[in-house]
């Protein structure tokens, strides 16, 4: 009976972990001169730079791939004070193209 909760068990994580939550249809080229500072975060303001600092649509997601926060940034300056300290990814699209990171706030 032991053996049959085991792989009961592993067929459910197996499962869940082919559930995509993050939006694939996004192209993935590197933005030119992306930036992303300071990463570990601690101040709730990140700054995301490139080479034609034009508008920004940045994502971010848990570390489970949940969506967290969507924000349009026209300038520099990203407001992160309501994450919690943790790890997570920060997609970032900029015209055409779009770049994935990991953003560390402590």
């Amino acid at each position: 009976m032991k053996h049959l909760y085991f792989i009961f068990l592993l067929l459910s994580i197996a499962s869940y972990g082919q559930v995509a939550t993050a939006d694939l249809t996004i192209p993935q080229e590197e933005i030119a001169g992306f930036k992303l500072y300071p990463n570990p975060a601690a101040n709730g303001i990140v700054y995301i730079t490139t080479d034609t600092n034009g508008t920004k649509e940045v994502r971010v997601y848990d570390v489970f791939g949940e969506l967290l926060l969507t924000d349009r940034v026209t300038g520099k300056t990203l407001d992160i004070s309501r994450l919690t300290a943790g790890v997570y990814m920060l997609q970032v699209v900029e015209g055409t193209n779009a770049i994935n990171r990991k953003l560390i706030v402590r």
